[in-house]
């Protein structure tokens, strides 16, 4: 997971733990409506997690049940989302920075981190060392150098401040919504404007 960047780049061009929020009309239909955490990005690559689709039926709770977490908590209901179409079979956890697993989180940015190992699982069924907020994500959304520029150019997405509750909040159906009223846009007057309904 350090390979998607190593130091944490203060470039103000740089989107990282910003939110991209697709344009009405986007083109590929895996990313209609969605909702997108950066979790890096840098001259070579960018890479982020779609905290707005939830995978059907699935909670954190079932899939640590599956892969043999033992959980001292009781069952939460949070859902595991689809984080992209990148490496779907591979789980993602972004979470608050009360959870640090030294040789694999990556600190993002405002005491947010990234763990894809087995030990933030293990966090996650424990009662004592739980983070304050995760979620748990299978798959990415990934861009080779200068894709994603090109996209934001294309008006393909709108970027938007992160909040905790549009990361971590269970009303995945109303999250593309609060973003876009975050920028102080509702969809209705966006598609009007966008031309691509």
């Amino acid at each position: 997971m350090a390979s998607f960047i190593d130091e944490e780049d203060d470039d103000a061009d740089f989107l990282t733990g910003r939110l991209l929020v697709a344009m009405p009309g986007i083109e590929d239909p895996r990313f209609e409506r969605t909702v997108l955490y950066l979790c890096a990005h840098d001259e070579e690559q960018a890479m982020g997690l779609a905290v707005n689709r939830p995978v059907d039926g699935l909670s954190v709770y079932e899939l640590l049940d599956r892969l043999g977490v033992k959980s001292d908590i009781q069952a939460p209901g949070d859902l595991v989302l689809l984080g992209g179409p990148i490496e779907r079979e591979r789980g993602f956890v972004l979470h608050t920075d009360d959870f640090n697993s030294p040789d694999s989180t990556l600190p993002v940015a405002d005491g947010l981190g990234l763990t894809a190992t087995r030990d933030v699982l293990d966090a996650m069924a424990s009662r004592m060392r739980r983070p304050r907020k995760a979620i748990l994500a299978l798959g990415y959304a990934g861009w080779g150098p200068g894709q994603l520029e090109q996209e934001l150019r294309d008006n393909i997405w709108l970027i938007c401040d992160a909040d905790e509750g549009i990361l971590f909040d269970e009303d995945h159906e109303h999250k593309w919504t609060r973003a876009l009223a975050k920028l102080g846009i509702t969809a209705d007057h966006l598609s009007a404007t966008a031309g691509r309904a």
